[in-house]
């Protein structure tokens, strides 16, 4: 069997198994990444040498490590299904090692006092409210876009987040979250529930099920650009925007399960592993506690 037909059999039997959305991506990586190196090789002459080579083409494109491990691992998975279900003797990716890095190197968050400095400045109303969501709740842009007025309760001043926003093949749409956790419901800021509350009233007859942000991600990228120009503050990605929250939410000194409850995290393990170096150091307060014991 060639590589080009080991995949031809993986991709249908995956389209039963995952999300739409994480479907698009696998097939991109491995249609475009993945296949034009290894389509004609019978897949049990692929070597731990081939293997090899293929990442060193890869990071010879000057990739970011971790998408270079991203796509690495969708060719170790190809491998893993052909040792399980085809009898394939070895994986050559595991022998041959990975490539790249499992986190980004740098994460850029901004104080209240940052933001505060940047929210006036952005131009439409819609952006300054989204993004005004994303800083003081720490919800995903997906998320965010995936909101409906019924989700919003301004008496009892919370946020149901439940769904996300997506677009695969140029079709949106509304996919429940993933996980357990990932579904929360969010105590609002004063503040922000009266700025919720002008922009829904703005809007013309809102079906509850509507989309709240009938808009894009470039949108809210297209916003947070026009602002940061006219403020003068460096652009931070959406996402950092969620980085934010966490950061602030730690400034605060809330618990990490808090943290991680109200992120969404599927475990307080990925909070930790993602925002533990922004926690201080209790050792010296930890020591002073003991000695005024020993006294």
């Amino acid at each position: 069997m060639t590589f080009g037909s080991l995949v031809e059999l993986y991709l249908p039997d995956m389209e039963n198994r995952l999300k739409p959305t994480t479907m698009q991506n696998k097939r991109y990586l491995i249609e475009k990444r993945i296949v034009p190196a290894f389509k004609d090789l019978a897949v049990n002459e692929i070597t731990p040498a081939h293997v090899r080579h293929w990442q060193a083409d890869l990071l010879a494109e000057g990739i970011s490590p971790t998408y270079a491990k991203t796509i690495n691992n969708q060719l170790s998975a190809i491998f893993n299904y052909a040792c399980r279900y085809y009898s394939l003797g070895m994986n050559p990716v595991r022998i041959a090692g990975s490539v790249g890095k499992k986190d980004a190197d740098e994460m850029k968050f901004w104080t209240v006092d940052q933001f505060k400095a940047f929210i006036p400045h952005v131009p439409k109303m819609p952006g300054r409210v989204g993004l005004s969501v994303l800083f003081w709740t720490g919800i995903r842009i997906s998320e965010l876009l995936a909101l409906s007025p019924a989700d919003v309760d301004l008496e009892a001043k919370t946020l149901w987040v439940h769904k996300g926003f997506q677009t695969v093949e140029g079709k949106e749409l509304i996919l429940e979250t993933k996980t357990p956790r990932s579904r929360r419901v969010l105590p609002l800021p004063d503040q922000l529930c009266e700025e919720l509350k002008a922009y829904m009233a703005a809007l013309y007859e809102p079906e509850p099920d509507d989309r709240l942000f009938p808009f894009t991600k470039s949108y809210f990228h297209h916003q947070m650009q026009r602002g940061c120009d006219l403020c003068g503050l460096e652009k931070i990605r959406l996402h950092d925007l969620r980085h934010s929250h966490a950061a602030l939410l730690i400034r605060l000194e809330t618990p990490i399960l808090l943290v991680s409850e109200r992120l969404g995290h599927e475990n307080v393990e990925t909070t930790l592993r993602t925002y533990g170096h922004l926690y201080p150091t209790a050792g010296g307060e930890t020591i002073k506690k003991l000695d005024d014991l020993m006294r």
